[in-house]
């Protein structure tokens, strides 16, 4: 429905805005990479998705995270190193995750959730069943060799993949059109995979791509490669504002943010229905801060608890 693919934009949008004021005010330690104008492409794919199909993310995580059905709360709680967070405090931004919801990790390494999601794939095969994985990446990661070993392995083994390329146009701040020779869809056919290019402006249009390559997935027909045309209305993370680049000029952001996705979608909505999902949000994301400020933070006594496996290591000298 409509009102669900609005909902969940606005609520990616509205978090992404709420996180960088808290930044700004050092609530939140370091910077954060906001998915500010890319709404429609994790909406639009995870709205294709069962609640056990599994996703990676990147360092631009948070609107996969919040697409996939995390607990927006808890999402808060975690950027603010509560003990509630969804990864008690260890993961942050970059490496927040709900296993239990099949989101198996953002990730800081470019393209480094592609062999992650080509084992999920191949874990729920082997185990007879028919879930789906989904690997996000950046334009940036086209140019990594572990994608292309991802994409050379799932087309030879028909893994149950969809590849999610975000093109927004820039890795950090150099231009895809100067770091990628020939066309991305063009890679991946190589690969003999179904490859198509979609307006990630539109979450509609995201959905309907996905829906066709999730089912090629579980139909046992292998992987399938989505590249959509995204853009990031901000800069590459938080800190970029005060680095004074000039890679970009105001009349191309501009001109991009006529195509915002959450006015594309309201446009073929009534005013009151938007209006009301807007006041939804905005609850929801006023309880969400309001439990994070009031949890915990982690005893220092406790960190290294949930590092390893095996549980805490003793420190040298001392016996377990």
């Amino acid at each position: 429905m409509r009102s669900d693919l609005y909902r969940t934009m606005r609520t990616i949008r509205r978090f992404e805005e709420q996180v960088v004021e808290l930044v700004n005010a050092n609530e939140i330690a370091g910077v954060t990479h906001e998915y500010i104008g890319q709404e429609a492409v994790a909406t639009g794919v995870c709205a294709a998705l069962r609640p056990d199909d599994v996703i990676t993310s990147t360092h631009r995580g948070h609107g996969h995270v919040i697409a996939k059905g995390a607990e927006v709360r808890r999402m808060l709680a975690e950027l603010l190193g509560r003990t509630t967070g969804l990864n008690r405090a260890r993961g942050g931004s970059m490496h927040i995750a709900d296993v239990s919801l099949g989101i198996y990790g953002a990730n800081g390494i470019v393209a480094a959730g592609a062999p992650i999601a080509a084992g999920a794939a191949w874990a729920g095969r082997e185990a007879g069943s028919d879930r789906v994985a989904v690997v996000f990446f950046g334009d940036g990661a086209v140019n990594q060799g572990v994608l292309h070993e991802t994409m050379n392995m799932a087309g030879i083994w028909k893994l149950p993949l969809l590849f999610v390329c975000e093109n927004n146009g820039y890795a950090v701040s150099f231009a895809a059109s100067e770091a990628t020779s020939g066309s991305i869809v063009g890679r991946a056919a190589a690969y003999d995979m179904p490859a198509v290019h979609v307006d990630g402006m539109d979450v509609e249009a995201v959905q309907a791509a996905a829906e066709t390559a999730v089912a090629h997935a579980r139909a046992g027909d292998g992987p399938s490669f989505i590249e959509c045309e995204t853009y990031r209305f901000v800069g590459h993370h938080t800190a970029e504002r005060t680095m004074k680049l000039g890679y970009r000029t105001d009349e191309e952001i501009e001109r991009w943010r006529e195509r915002d996705p959450l006015r594309v979608l309201a446009e073929r909505m009534t005013p009151d229905e938007v209006a009301a999902l807007d006041g939804e949000v905005e609850r929801l994301l006023a309880e969400a801060l309001a439990f994070a400020r009031e949890s915990p933070r982690p005893a220092v006594a406790d960190a290294r608890e949930y590092v390893y496996a095996s549980g805490p290591l003793p420190r040298e000298g001392v016996s377990a």
